[in-house]
């Protein structure tokens, strides 16, 4: 009898192979149970337990209504939704609401996939894979998410920013084919950071070639939905970004990117001597003090002059602008000698830029990118010494990364 029960057992205990199907045919039971539970919870009352009222007016069970194939981040499962009748409002189930297909995980899912580089014509193919044939999926589902992002975005931009407290902004561009013109459209990229040390996406905006009036748009848009001048603006030598911040915040300290720099002098440089110099040059940001970075410009001038003048006009063209950061903490540094703040989400939209190939509308494009930025906003990082960030907003002065009153009390004290 023992033995019988033994083999009973374990001739219905899954496999390796068959594990995937057992779990998701005892998820689907677990489904099906609950929603029973909520009907029983609803009216009050078991299956085969008789209603109290004769008039009808308790509701009944009135069978199910046809299979629903519903995708969960483990697979796809198939339940009947039990139907009620003879009451006046409708019933609704809370795990199981009216025309949902799939839980919000999944549809995370299908935001993630798309936004890190799947091409729509590769979309199906590839959810049926995770979550089985009978998943329901489709190409239209991206159609369907890409208006629910446009959208957002419109609500998203016109968010007023009046409990913003900006300390730094880093400003930046990227470009994308998308609809008929032949040159790429710009998309203007504001990022900043509070008070508090956490960085936010503040603006995204398509432009014109990152044109002066292009870049005052949006910074003038920002200002008008209340958002305050901040202590230091990042970008790198576009012209146009740094004549719309005369404009719209002129108070704005500006931070040239170290990057963009150093890729600018090399370009004045043959290809041999590149190497040596690039190890020059990526010493200079990092000095201790601005006499130090002044002491290593000048000597990288003394070795290319000669031969490589434009090298070296090009190092100390717009010099005061790539040194601001000595007027900032120096935990801060990190995130002011360049751009990399926007930057690295770039590396995300460029790859989904060019899965696409073509955008046919520049709003539709400006959504995704928006879209792409907010997945990436939800892993920024603080800013290094975050309460350092609101003695930079209180308007505190430093001096090669010290406080000016605590080098005063040091000289003092000597």
């Amino acid at each position: 009898m023992r033995k019988n029960t033994v083999e009973k057992t374990s001739s219905s205990m899954p496999t390796w192979e068959t594990l995937e199907g057992f779990v998701r045919g005892h998820v689907q039971g677990l489904i099906q149970r609950v929603l029973e539970e909520e009907v029983t919870e609803f009216l009050g009352r078991g299956k085969h337990e008789r209603r109290d009222s004769v008039d009808g007016s308790s509701g009944y069970r009135n069978g199910y209504g046809t299979e629903r194939r519903v995708s969960l981040s483990m697979g796809t499962v198939t339940v009947r939704r039990p139907r009620v009748r003879g009451l006046e409002a409708r019933f609704e189930s809370r795990i199981l609401p009216l025309f949902r297909r799939r839980t919000d995980q999944v549809g995370e899912l299908l935001i993630e996939l798309y936004l890190h580089g799947l091409a729509q014509g590769d979309f199906e193919l590839a959810l049926r894979g995770l979550l089985g044939e009978g998943a329901p999926l489709s190409a239209s589902s991206i159609e369907r998410l890409r208006a629910q992002w446009e959208g957002d975005y419109e609500r998203w931009r016109g968010r007023r920013l009046d409990d913003r407290h900006l300390v730094y902004a880093w400003a930046d561009g990227v470009y994308v084919k998308a609809g008929l013109e032949k040159e790429k459209a710009a998309l203007l990229v504001v990022i900043g950071a509070m008070s508090d040390g956490r960085k936010e996406v503040l603006a995204v905006l398509a432009g014109y070639r990152e044109s002066t009036e292009s870049w005052a748009e949006l910074l003038r848009d920002l200002r008008d939905r209340g958002l305050k001048a901040p202590r230091l603006l990042v970008a790198d030598g576009n012209l146009g970004a740094w004549a719309a911040l005369a404009e719209v915040w002129p108070e704005t300290e500006q931070q040239r990117c170290w990057n963009h720099k150093i890729v600018n002098v090399l370009d004045k440089l043959p290809k041999k001597v590149q190497p040596q110099a690039r190890a020059l040059l990526t010493e200079i940001p990092y000095a201790p003090s601005r006499a130090e970075a002044e002491k290593r410009r000048d000597a990288f001038a003394r070795r290319y002059q000669g031969q490589y003048p434009q090298a070296v006009n090009s190092l100390c063209a717009d010099w005061d602008r790539i040194v601001t950061f000595y007027d900032f903490p120096e935990e801060h540094w990190r995130h002011l000698r360049t751009s990399n703040v926007v930057e690295s989400p770039f590396a995300a939209i460029r790859l989904r830029t060019n899965a696409a190939k073509r955008f046919k509308k520049t709003t539709s494009a400006t959504a995704l990118i928006w879209k792409v930025l907010m997945v990436a906003e939800k892993r920024f990082r603080k800013v290094n010494a975050p309460a350092l960030m609101n003695q930079v907003y209180q308007g505190e002065k430093f001096v090669d990364g010290t406080p000016v009153g605590y080098r005063e009390r040091m000289k003092v004290a000597a």
